[in-house]
C-alpha cells in the first residue's frame, strides 16, 4: 500500500478519518490525494496533513485507488464525471456511499472497472470502525488487499461473501453505535431517577460500555460466555437480566436489526 497513489473524491469526515488513519500507518503524504468542492476543507487536510489537494481530473490521473467519500445523492453525477478521467486500467474504486450497489457503480464507472463497494460506521472517526466490504469479480487478490489494508487504517475490515450482506452489515455495525448509545442514555436516564446526578450517571454509563467492548474484544471467550461469567446465580445481574429477558429483550433487538436491514434494502433499490 505504501507505494500506492490514494485519491479521495470528497473529504468530508469519513475521509478525514480515513486519511489521518493511513498516515498513522505509515503512508507517505505525498502519496495521498484529495479534491473535494469545499476549499476550506482541502486547505485544512493539506496544512494540517501535507497531502496533496488539486481538482479531481488531476488526481485522478495519478491514482492507483480511488475512495468515492461522496453523499449518495450526488454519487450518479460525481462517478459518471469521473469515469473518463481515471488513467490507470487497474485503478480500483472504493465506494463507502450507503444504498449505492455496485451494478449502479459499475453503470456510472464501466463495467471492467474493479470497484469495492464497504459500509464503515461512524466510530471510524476514533480509529474503532467496523466496515463490511463487498468486491466485485474484476477485483484481483491485490486489490482486495489494498481495499482491506486503506480500510483497516480506521479499525477491522470483514469481507462478504454476497452484496445482499451489506445490508446486514448496515443493521448491524453501520446503525449499531444507534443502539449502543441508545442503551446508554437510557441507562443514565434511569441512574439520574435512582439519585445519581447526571454528570455521574453519564460517566459511568459511557464507562462501562467502553470497558465492556474492551474487554469482549481482548477475551478468548465469546461475549455469551462473559455474559454468564459476571452473572452470579441469585445476585444483581441475574435479576437485570431476567427483567430484560421477561420483557421480550432479544426478540426486540432482532425486530429492530430487521427493520433496519429492510430499510437498507429498500435505499439500494
Amino acid at each position: 500500500m505504501n507505494n500506492r497513489q490514494i485519491a479521495f473524491i470528497g473529504a468530508g469526515n469519513m475521509a478525514n478519518s480515513l486519511i489521518r488513519g493511513l498516515l498513522a500507518k505509515g503512508v507517505a503524504a505525498d502519496h495521498i490525494h484529495a479534491s473535494d468542492i469545499d476549499s476550506d476543507k482541502l486547505q485544512a487536510l493539506q496544512s494540517e496533513c501535507g497531502i496533496r489537494t488539486g481538482d479531481t481530473a488531476s488526481i485522478a490521473a495519478v491514482a492507483d485507488v480511488i475512495i468515492v467519500a461522496v453523499k449518495p445523492q450526488v454519487m450518479a453525477t460525481v462517478c459518471t464525471a469521473l469515469k473518463p478521467l481515471i488513467a490507470k486500467a487497474d485503478c480500483l474504486i472504493i465506494s463507502i456511499a450507503a444504498g449505492i450497489p455496485v451494478s449502479s457503480l459499475a453503470q456510472w464507472l464501466g463495467a471492467e472497472r474493479a470497484i469495492v463497494r464497504c459500509m464503515p460506521n461512524t466510530p471510524s472517526l476514533v480509529g474503532e470502525g467496523a466496515t463490511g466490504l463487498f468486491a466485485n469479480n474484476n477485483c484481483s487478490a491485490d486489490h482486495k488487499t489494498l481495499a482491506g489494508d486503506i480500510m483497516t487504517a480506521v479499525g477491522i475490515a470483514c469481507w462478504l461473501q454476497a452484496e445482499k450482506d451489506i445490508d446486514t452489515v448496515t443493521a448491524l455495525s453501520g446503525s449499531g453505535p444507534a443502539y449502543y448509545f441508545l442503551m446508554m442514555e437510557a441507562m443514565e436516564k434511569a441512574a439520574v431517577a435512582m439519585g445519581l446526578t447526571p454528570e455521574v450517571a453519564r460517566q459511568l454509563s459511557i464507562q462501562t460500555a467502553l470497558g465492556a467492548g474492551k474487554l469482549a474484544a481482548s477475551s478468548d471467550v465469546a461475549p455469551d460466555e462473559l455474559r454468564r461469567r459476571v452473572t452470579s446465580p441469585g445476585g444483581t445481574t441475574e435479576q437485570a437480566l431476567l427483567s430484560f429477558a421477561n420483557q421480550g429483550f432479544e426478540s426486540t433487538v432482532a425486530k429492530a436489526m430487521l427493520a433496519a436491514q429492510q430499510r437498507a434494502a429498500e435505499l439500494a433499490k
